[in-house]
């Protein structure tokens, strides 16, 4: 049973993972959707928790950065007219 759960998810993980400044990271929607909370609540919890969430771990993307982003995903479309940026996470912090 163990086997079967990994096989179906990760590949959901793999295709939410991409590379910006070089560094593997997610969406705060794709997490938010992986926690079953609102997009809002994620971002409220870095708002409120900014010692908890160092540039390393997370970041907003550029306008530049997100706009090549939905160039190249069609799935992130929505983003395209979004009037904030939204932030991505790293798999871990750096020390």
């Amino acid at each position: 049973m163990k086997e079967t759960v990994s096989k179906l998810v990760i590949p959901k993980i793999e295709n939410r993972i991409f590379s910006i400044r070089g560094i593997p990271v997610m969406l705060d929607r794709d997490l938010a959707e992986f926690y079953q909370v609102a997009t809002k609540r994620i971002n409220e919890q870095v708002k409120r928790n900014l010692s908890r969430f160092p540039e390393n771990f997370c970041f907003r993307l550029t306008r530049e950065e997100m706009n090549q982003l939905v160039a190249i995903c069609d799935r992130v479309e929505i983003l395209k007219h979004s009037s904030s940026l939204p932030h991505v996470f790293t798999e871990q912090m750096n020390n």
